[in-house]
């Protein structure tokens, strides 16, 4: 898909979230443009999770692989550029949304106020790392959904006063035999949800040197929570959210906490694409985000009835009989596929509120055993 020019949204749809953050002490950011060699420093994961290791069916997505435990991606001056970026003025003023899954979102930035980060997620070299973890050819989801960028900021008497706070009830609940979800649980910076998107790499833009907290929360087929512990500034994680219920928890002990979150798809035309809009049309620019949607789904139904189209001319010329039953089943499964899209592209949408149609299990259950990952 090439590049378009973005529409930025009306102002109405964004929050009056004023930022908070420091700007890393760098003392030169070059303007090259993305280089692998420059700036990739990746670093496999230690272990990688499969939905059986979740208690899910193997088939439960598009891919056996769950979620990845942290790994090294990109080197500090990457990250650098990319927060430059992020943290722009036009950025800021252009592109930020907020929900009551989460406060403060940018979204729709690149590639007009981002070509950096534009380039890094459409790079070979990146995409070959991403698919690799996760276990199937993948590319980008759309250009909207690049680096969205999810913030949560205090300021350091804030920062301070929760960090009393949380040592004070660590210490009665320790005094007390207390045992159970840590107290910054309560406020998630997003909340319980699944992807509209198949995959996600989960790439930390913040220095995570003092945080305490700051998972990502897994809901698995028993019910239980399984944390991964957040990646280091630079560090990333690859999880399959479209079919995992998942939240980001609270961090601690830091000022900031800015996560870029890229959403992926299967390459082959071939595969199933589950991508929903649930969670994303509310905190969109409803127009781009819907001519995406259908120019990539059109472009993988343009493949699939090309590919279609080949074998019954092969078979022709083989002097082959077309398979009638076979040929109509393909016909409906295009049928479903333009219906799902039909469905997906919401007409009236109510800007910042997402329901709880995206959750696979009951929101109410009670808490369960925490278990977690280390990094």
């Amino acid at each position: 898909m090439e590049r378009s020019d973005m529409i930025l949204p009306p102002k109405a749809m964004k929050p009056s979230f004023e930022p908070l953050i420091d700007h890393p002490n760098v003392v030169v950011l070059s303007n090259d443009e993305f280089d692998p060699k420059k700036h990739i420093n990746f670093t496999p994961p230690a272990k990688t999770y499969t939905m059986s290791d979740l208690s899910l069916p193997e088939d439960t997505g598009v891919s056996p692989f769950a979620v990845s435990e942290p790994f090294h991606l990109f080197t500090a001056e990457a990250i650098h550029r990319m927060r430059a970026e992020v943290l722009s003025k036009e950025v800021w003023e252009s592109c930020q949304y907020s929900s009551n899954l989460a406060q403060c979102q940018l979204r729709g930035f690149a590639p007009q106020f981002a070509p950096f980060i534009y380039d890094t997620w459409k790079n070979p070299e990146t995409l070959a790392i991403v698919s690799k973890i996760a276990g199937i050819d993948l590319v980008t989801e759309m250009d909207f959904e690049i680096g969205h960028i999810n913030i949560s900021v205090k300021s350091e008497k804030q920062k301070e006063e929760e960090l009393r706070a949380y040592a004070e009830k660590a210490s009665a609940d320790a005094d007390e035999g207390i045992a159970g979800c840590p107290w910054e649980d309560d406020k998630p910076i997003v909340d319980w949800h699944t992807d509209s998107y198949p995959f996600v790499c989960v790439t930390m833009l913040s220095d995570c040197t003092n945080m305490i907290g700051g998972e990502t929360a897994l809901r698995t087929g028993t019910g239980d929570i399984l944390k991964v512990r957040g990646p280091q500034m630079g560090c990333a994680v690859v999880l399959q959210g479209r079919y995992i219920e998942h939240q980001a928890l609270r961090a601690l002990g830091t000022a900031e906490r800015i996560t870029m979150v890229t959403s992926f798809r299967p390459r082959c035309p071939d595969q199933r694409d589950d991508t929903v809009l649930t969670t994303v049309r509310a905190i969109s620019n409803i127009p781009e985000l819907y001519l995406q949607f259908s120019e990539y789904r059109l472009e993988i139904l343009e493949e699939r009835i090309r590919n279609q189209l080949r074998i019954l001319r092969e078979t022709k010329r083989s002097g082959k009989k077309v398979d009638t039953r076979k040929l109509k089943r393909f016909l409906h499964d295009q049928e479903r596929f333009l219906a799902h899209m039909n469905k997906e592209m919401v007409e009236d949408v109510k800007m910042g509120e997402i329901d709880d149609s995206h959750l696979l299990g009951d929101r109410s259950m009670k808490r369960r055993k925490v278990s977690s990952m280390a990094c």
